[in-house]
């Protein structure tokens, strides 16, 4: 895991454990704020893409895990490709560009994998929850729509909703365990 964050070229500390819970809350409240809003707009018909297109930037710029870049070092333990070609002005510009990594900042050790292994299980038993409450409404929906009446909305959009919530876990919530989880780093 790495112990700082660059933000436009500036660091934040992420050593400390309080740090990396602000930023987990943080990223979560966003897209909860970040889901009520789309959903004022159009009832997620059009924007909903828009929130794994977001889940995916968070993904990339702030947690890592399944793309190099982030806090947490990529789950495959592979280097990231890297072309010959100087990197575009515009990364050179908001100093988000940086040369080759170094070996031990994508290779997993075991420790890191047994980690990685804990949060993946801790992560999927939430997703399985998830899935049980979209199994749920929908089986209500098929059987006896009536019951579903008295929503305010309707159950496809409730259905797409709790589809949409665990897409967005699926793909953040091992990287936010690791960060969560992880003690103070040493320095």
């Amino acid at each position: 895991m790495r112990a700082e964050l660059v933000l436009l070229g500036k660091r934040v500390d992420m050593a400390p454990r309080i740090h990396r819970r602000i930023l987990v809350v943080l990223i979560y409240a966003c897209f909860a704020v970040l889901m009520a809003t789309f959903w004022t707009v159009d009832h997620w018909r059009t924007t909903g893409v828009y929130m794994i297109f977001a889940t995916f930037f968070v993904n990339r710029f702030f947690l890592g895990g399944y793309y190099f870049g982030g806090l947490v070092k990529p789950f495959n333990g592979k280097a990231p490709r890297r072309s010959d070609a100087p990197p575009p002005f515009v990364l050179l510009t908001l100093r988000m560009w940086k040369p080759e990594p170094q070996e031990n900042e994508f290779r997993n050790d075991e420790r890191e994998l047994e980690q990685r292994g804990r949060a993946h299980y801790l992560a999927y038993q939430v997703l399985t929850v998830a899935l049980a409450l979209v199994w749920l409404i929908s089986d209500w929906k098929m059987k006896t729509p009536r019951l579903l009446e008295w929503l305010p909305v309707s159950a496809d959009v409730l259905l797409y909703g709790f589809v949409l919530s665990a897409c967005i876990v699926a793909i953040t919530l091992p990287q936010a365990i690791l960060l969560w989880t992880e003690p103070d780093m040493e320095e």
